[in-house]
This record gives C-alpha cells, structure tokens and sequence, in this order.
C-alpha cells in the first residue's frame, strides 16, 4: 500500500510513499481535511539527502504505533524544501522563534488555516509521541495557550517579513565593528566560527576577505589562511572526487554530514576561487577548480540544469543504509584496488588507518599536511584509481530536483 505521496514529482516526497502515515502532500486539500476533523497540521518539512530526516522517517514515519498515533490526532504533510522553500522559509522562521534554533528535519504543529503554534526539528520516538499527545491535550483543553503562541509568533514572523535594505550605504565604522565580532567568533586553531557542529559560513569569509583586500591586515589574512585550509584539509571535503559536504560535526572540519548539496559548492568555489585569485595562492584555486568539477560530473543534467543535492546515505551489499559508507575506506580497500607500494603511499597520503576515523573506517583527509593539496603524480594516478572503484560502490541517493 502507497499513500498520496506516491505520485509527487519530489524525490524527498516519494520516498514516504510507503510510510503507513496517510500524508497529504502540501495543498488546500489537507487544510480543508483538517478543518472538518477540528485537528492540527503537523507538517514536517525535509530533503532526500538529509541523513536526519531519514533517522527520524525511520524511528517514526516507517513506525506503525507513531503512525497510528499521528493519524488520529493529526492531518500530516510532508514538504520537500528543494521543492518549496518558501514554506520552509516561513516556518523556519516561526520555529527560529520559538527555540532560537532550526534545521531539518523541521517538525511544525500548525492551526488548520496554517499557523504554526509549536515546532522543533528532530524528535526520537519516544520524546515524539510525549510531544504528540501535549499538543492535542493542548489543542483540546487549552485552546487560549494555543491562540496566545499563534499571536506571538505571527508577530515574530511578521517582523522578519518588513525586514528590508537600508536606505543609506553602511559607514566604515559599522563595517569595523561586524569585523571585529567575525574575528572575536574565530577559532584560531581550525578555523571558521564557534565550535561543533561547525558549518563552513562563507558569508564571513567572503566579508573578512574584502576588508583584507580593502585594508590589509594580518589579523584578517589569519582567517582566512587558517579557515580555507583547515576547512580543505579535513574530511568535510571530498578528497578523491572534489566538493564539500554540508557542514562538520566537530570543530576540526573532520567528519561531516556526508550529503553534499548544490548551493554549498557555489557557495566554497566562490570563496576558494576569489581568495585564491587576489591573494595569489594556487592551493585554494585547486580546491575551486576540483569543487566545480565535481559539481558539472556529479551533479549537472545531461540536458541542462543542476541536481540539488547528494544524500549522506548509501546501502551496503546487504541492503542496509549506513552514512558515509559511500566515502569511506579502509586500507584492505585501497590494497584491493592499487598495488602494493602505491596504496601504501595512498594510505599514508589520504590518513586512511586500521583504526579509522569514522565507525572503523577512514574519511580521506589532509590534516596530517594541512594545506598541501597538491599531489605527486603517483598519488594523482593512486586517486582515480580510487575514484574509479568508488564510483563502482552503490551511489548516495540523487535528489533530481533542479536548479
């Protein structure tokens, strides 16, 4: 049995097609079926290649007590934010405001004309049943509370709606002052901005290196320098086939979420690429050139257009998801695939150990050498070796949404 998912053109929806939740899809249909039931939306919005979405469509969505639970209580949707980010976008604001946080997958408890009243992102089982009964307890004895947390947030989300430009350019002392925060937020040791989970912010980056060209200054070159290259050298980046993964779950840029999406290679190839031009420094230039090639191999249509993303997740030859299998090695696998000395020296080059970094296998990276990305010719020749039997590995999933 499939639900209404099943004829969606969003990868993400379809791959809820066989939950036993009975899932609208967005529309005016499922706000009119919650309006005759008199119950609240609960709307969970995600994307294929997100490995949290899939843990919670696996501990709940793919569960027939939590299923059972949410058809009774709810009227459920399912949003795609490839596909439609202007919900996302609304939502997480509401969300944003009320936890001071998001991300996905993102949970929202709407009213039946669509006002969200409470939200989060990931809940296991347990705490989403706990949380499930609360709001229809809520929803059915404590209606005021409900009404008091749909004005308050209305009016949050209001005020971020009429945010809107400046009407006078920003002075040099106000540019000075968001420099300053940057820096105060730096982490001199990996690079990038506070600690773990650690997200690339290209945005500071792009801004500390314009007040450097504009005004050089070793203490902005310092941001720069150490946050492109640790950033480079760990496992979030992709050092057989090029890209970056979404972001880090430590604060040495080492492991990452595996899924790699289309807006964060434009995002780092347009940092690598600038830096790499005006500061004269040939490694980041590497990076942006292996990124881009990444992009127009992996993900670029045969007819035109760009793919959205690739998933964290990939089966093993028994069938069963594991994130990161995809990019991981061994050495036994490098054995397997080079010969002796060579896989050796790739093992050596690319921090791939018996022990292994990542659930008893290695991420490839360069934290060892950071910085040093530019390869020997037998390590060249080692790497598309590898690339190649990779490429024989069952893939990541592709959301085919397009750009």
């Amino acid at each position: 049995m499939t639900n209404r998912l099943a004829d969606e053109t969003s990868p993400y929806l379809r791959q809820h097609r066989d939950n036993p939740v009975e899932w609208f899809a967005w529309g005016q249909a499922a706000f009119a079926e919650a309006e005759r039931r008199n119950v609240p939306i609960l709307l969970s919005v995600g994307y294929s290649a997100c490995h949290w979405c899939h843990v919670m469509a696996h501990e709940c969505f793919e569960d027939a007590e939590t299923a059972s639970i949410m058809n009774s209580l709810f009227v459920n949707v399912k949003v795609d934010r490839e596909e439609r980010p202007d919900i996302d976008a609304i939502y997480m604001d509401a969300v944003q405001a009320m936890t001071g946080r998001g991300g996905w997958p993102m949970t929202v408890f709407l009213t039946p004309t669509g006002e969200p009243f409470y939200g989060g992102t990931y809940f296991p089982k347990p705490t989403f049943i706990q949380l499930m009964n609360a709001i229809t307890d809520a929803w059915v004895n404590k209606r005021a509370d409900i009404d008091n947390n749909v004005a308050a947030l209305m009016e949050a989300v209001g005020r971020t709606a009429l945010v809107g430009p400046a009407a006078d350019l920003v002075d040099e002392a106000t540019l000075d002052e968001t420099a300053r925060v940057v820096i105060n937020a730096f982490d001199p040791t990996w690079g990038g901005f506070g600690g773990a989970p650690k997200f690339p912010s290209t945005m500071n980056l792009d801004f500390i290196l314009r007040r450097h060209l504009g005004e050089p200054s070793d203490e902005l070159r310092r941001v720069i320098d150490v946050s492109l290259d640790a950033m480079a050298s760990g496992g979030m980046y992709d050092h057989l086939g090029g890209g970056f993964a979404r972001y880090s779950v430590d604060a040495q840029w080492l492991v990452p979420h595996f899924e790699k999406m289309l807006y964060d290679q434009a995002l780092l190839a347009r940092i690598y690429l600038r830096a790499g031009l005006s500061l004269g420094e040939p490694r980041w230039l590497q990076i942006a050139s292996e990124t881009i090639e990444f992009v127009l191999t992996e993900l670029c249509h045969p007819r035109g257009g760009l793919f959205s993303a690739l998933d964290a997740d990939s089966l093993d030859d028994a069938g069963h998801s594991h994130e990161g299998l995809y990019y991981t090695w061994t050495p036994r696998e490098v054995h397997d695939c080079l010969e002796p000395e060579l896989a050796k020296d790739a093992c050596a080059w690319f921090g791939i150990t018996d022990t292994g970094n990542f659930e008893g296998r290695s991420i490839p990276n360069r934290m060892h050498a950071r910085g040093r990305f530019d390869r020997p010719d037998h390590i060249e020749s080692a790497r598309q070796q590898l690339l190649d039997a990779r490429a024989q590995r069952r893939r990541p999933g592709l959301d085919d949404n397009q750009r």
